[in-house]
């Protein structure tokens, strides 16, 4: 026996199998235990899982040499519930909703169910409604992981792919709706936005904004827990922008913890008022009878009441897009021009701006290994330089590969939120050429996914503005050097052609404008942000380019594209400043100036004449772009705004002249 143990292997006497019995020695009260290791301080399984958990509390200050006072946990919820409790509340009635703070699944971690509204607020004796008698609980800038939990748990068609990304489902929408999108037209924006034909802003009236907020705003109040993320715009810190989604998806949540700028729990604590929310009840629909609406969806803009209300999609790519037109609006009344384009920078500093639509090659050239990304998307040209508006990137998935894409690729993992997509019910090995879904499968991730991203997304002023088009009629040089008349012509027009099915199975070019490569999300007229390109860009000396990353030798079917090999060296080019030393020609027609050498590209393909063999052909396809430009620019040359935008005879001269 041991001397001062319960247990002793020196038993003479035999067990099963020859082993030695293990005799107990009773100790002196009589009750065995096991002393094998320390135990837990609890004394419940409750107690033992909050142990487990640890609170977070801000601990360093915001600004550097300022002394920090951290607010007690109580004071710091009280605040946020307050300011939430003021943004989700009714217009009809005195108070807000009564909020609390956590997930209802979990109501043994110690919530105290006290109603937190704004102090001004009073509770009315009568007229209750049976939201004003319970609880929403609300869920605070929670963590990818946290997100994870709510989704998979609550949240059908949610799972954990093989690389550590959430897959979900919009539902109904696996795109945006742009004729649901409406902007409210009140004596300010009668004046400022852009209206009628060819615009983006289809116009709602105060009253029905009005209808459809209530609408939303009673149905997340309905709720037992609504998702709020509160976050900010635009890198620049000058020009910051606080936003607030409300939502009722954990799935809304991720993306949009994804795309915008998350604040540092420091930064939270001076948070404050936003200055916008968004209230997104996409799982209800708008109702039919309501005046302006048109479908059970609609997406609606205020921007006095800087508010935005999303109805009848789950469609996540709704609050990115309708931020990025809110910023469209709010940067120029601030002299900054918001751009939708893609954004690096050099070793040396020296920052690019690629302009293009679907297809042109803008995610594909703005990405290089050798320059840091600054964004992929969104942008803000100031007088600091550039800025990232968002703090993620939304990446199509469609045929997405490792060897084509291996960035995009290696950044869906844990945190990621893939959309739509298809994947093995085993495995959860995700197949990005299965579009049974939709074709428009995307992905949702914070920037520094990428290993190459400039964090914090800033930079100096742009040095050279790229637009990009991809011409399938075969007719654009492969790069033009662009004055500021024919820069500001040229991101007017917005110019690709896509290759679309005709009815009897032959495939053809069809143009493609888009009024400053985003004409769905500007909110003035495209001669301002023009001017105001034109302006930054004389100001600090940038240079315009035309990259054609289409055809050569013939339009789609006759010619071939134009290799990627050609167009990375006419891009390093322009990035190290050899090609502004290059001799140029004029063509015919758009009167573009022409490099007659690049190095590493044969000097017969960039003169698009030379390529191709049928001379008349050529002639005869070129006019015809022309007219199309033509009559797309027709929508603009009219156009008058206060007292000086009529566009000026200089920007319809550098139009092409035939």
């Amino acid at each position: 026996m041991a001397e001062n143990g319960e247990f002793s292997f020196k038993s003479k006497s035999s067990g099963r199998n020859g082993l030695p019995k293990i005799q107990t020695q009773k100790p002196r009260n009589d009750v065995c235990h096991d002393d094998s290791g320390p135990t837990v301080k609890a004394q419940t399984i409750d107690e033992l899982h909050a142990l487990q958990k640890k609170k977070s509390a801000p601990s360093t200050p915001i600004h550097p040499g300022t002394p920090f006072s951290p607010k007690t946990e109580e004071e710091r919820q009280k605040q946020q519930l307050q300011s939430i409790s003021a943004s989700l509340a009714s217009l009809t009635r005195e108070t807000g909703p009564k909020l609390v703070k956590g997930d209802p699944a979990r109501k043994t971690e110690g919530q105290k169910l006290t109603h937190v509204a704004h102090p001004d607020y009073f509770t009315p004796a009568i007229s209750l409604s049976d939201s004003a008698l319970k609880f929403t609980h609300v869920l605070y800038n929670l963590s990818p992981a946290e997100l994870y939990e709510q989704a998979i748990k609550y949240e059908k068609g949610s799972f954990i792919t093989s690389t550590g990304a959430l897959a979900t489902l919009s539902g109904a929408k696996t795109g945006r709706s742009p004729r649901d999108k409406r902007v409210v037209k009140d004596k300010t924006t009668e004046d400022e936005l852009w209206w009628g034909k060819g615009s983006p802003n289809i116009e709602m009236d105060e009253h029905t904004f009005l209808v459809n907020r209530e609408r939303a705003v009673d149905y997340l109040n309905s709720l037992d827990k609504v998702f709020v993320n509160d976050q900010f715009l635009n890198w620049d810190p000058e020009h910051r922008i606080k936003v607030r989604i409300v939502s009722a998806r954990a799935y809304h949540s991720l993306f949009m913890h994804n795309m915008c700028i998350r604040p540092t729990p420091e930064e939270l604590e001076d948070f404050g008022t936003p200055d916008f929310t968004i209230y997104n009840a996409g799982q209800f629909p708008c109702n039919r009878y309501t005046h302006y609406m048109t479908s059970s969806t609609s997406i609606d803009i205020n921007l006095a009441r800087r508010e935005m209300v999303i109805l009848g999609t789950q469609y996540a790519g709704e609050m990115k897009k309708g931020l990025f037109s809110v910023m469209h609006y709010l940067m120029p009344k601030r002299q900054i021009l918001s751009l939708h384009s893609g954004c690096n920078m050099g070793k040396n500093g020296d920052v690019a701006l690629f302009f293009g639509l679907s297809g042109t090659g803008k995610t594909t050239l703005s990405t290089d290994h050798n320059r840091y990304l600054i964004g992929d998307d969104e942008h803000c040209w100031s007088e600091n330089g550039v800025s990232n508006i968002e703090g993620g990137c939304y990446a199509k998935c469609v045929d997405l590969s490792k060897e084509k894409e291996p960035d995009i690729w290696n950044a869906i993992k844990f945190g990621a939120v893939l959309e739509n997509v298809v994947f093995d019910e085993h495995t959860r090995e995700v197949d990005y050429i299965d579009k049974s879904v939709t074709e428009n499968t995307r992905a949702a991730y914070p920037i520094e996914y990428i290993p190459n991203a400039k964090i914090p997304c800033v930079g100096p002023h742009p040095k050279n503005v790229i637009l990009l088009a991809c011409d399938a009629f075969g007719v654009l040089p492969p790069v033009s050097k662009l004055s500021l008349a024919q820069t500001m012509y040229h991101f007017i027009s917005g110019y690709t052609a896509l290759v679309a099915g005709t009815e009897d199975g032959i495939k053809e070019p069809q143009a493609t404008f888009s009024a400053c490569f985003g004409a769905a999300f500007i909110m003035l007229h495209p001669t301002k942000y023009a001017a105001m390109l034109a302006e930054k860009m004389q100001k600090y000396g940038a240079t315009g380019w035309l990259v054609n990353t289409g055809w050569s030798g013939g339009s789609y079917g006759l010619g071939s594209r134009i290799k990627l090999a050609y167009t990375r060296k006419i891009i390093d080019a322009i990035h190290s400043g050899s090609l502004l030393k290059a001799n140029y020609k004029k063509t015919e027609v758009f009167g573009l100036e022409i490099p007659t050498e690049i190095d590493g590209v044969p000097s017969e393909v960039l003169d698009p004449v030379n390529t191709w063999s049928d001379k008349k052909a050529y002639n005869d396809t070129l006019v015809k772009l022309a007219g199309l430009f033509r009559t797309n620019f027709e929508v603009f040359t009219n156009y008058k705004i206060g007292k000086d935008s009529k566009l000026t005879e200089e920007i319809l001269a550098a139009g092409p002249i035939f």
